[in-house]
């Protein structure tokens, strides 16, 4: 079986690439997908619907547009892993973490221990807790090759 495998949330570091590179050099069977993790064209992504003067509504159409993407990768994904950082609330993160409940989809949140307690009902959803990109890697070895 291929897996394909959502990564989900914070933009600002390089976790995404560092799972990437210990799969390709594990030879796992997945493929990877996420949002666009461009900020500034993500922010741009309904611009396109025209100007508006209040920034609620260039955020609430950016963000209808942001999830043509985001709802059908989550729902096409066999695992997500959903990443929250140490610099920014990623608010995001936690709507794709509750949708990914919402559709029984399993998924793993990889955030560090001080960040534990807000994020209790976001992690006793998920199937593991990571705080390291490598042991993401090393669960998706263990359930892509048992």
């Amino acid at each position: 079986m291929h897996w394909i495998v959502y990564l989900s949330g914070e933009i600002h570091t390089d976790w995404r690439e560092q799972i990437s590179e210990g799969a390709i050099k594990l030879n796992l069977p997945v493929t990877f997908v996420s949002p666009v993790t461009n900020h500034e064209a993500s922010d741009a992504a309904g611009d396109m619907l025209g100007n508006d003067e209040s920034g609620f509504w260039r955020d609430h159409k950016s963000s209808k547009v942001n999830s043509l993407r985001t709802k059908n990768l989550i729902e096409q994904c066999d695992i997500a892993v959903i990443r929250f950082g140490d610099k920014y609330k990623q608010w995001n993160a936690a709507f794709d973490a509750g949708y990914c409940a919402a559709l029984n989809k399993p998924y793993v949140t990889l955030h560090g221990e001080d960040i534990v307690h807000p994020l209790k009902e976001v992690d006793a959803a998920a199937m593991a807790w990571a705080q390291h990109p490598s042991q993401i890697v090393e669960i998706l070895k263990y359930v892509t090759t048992g």
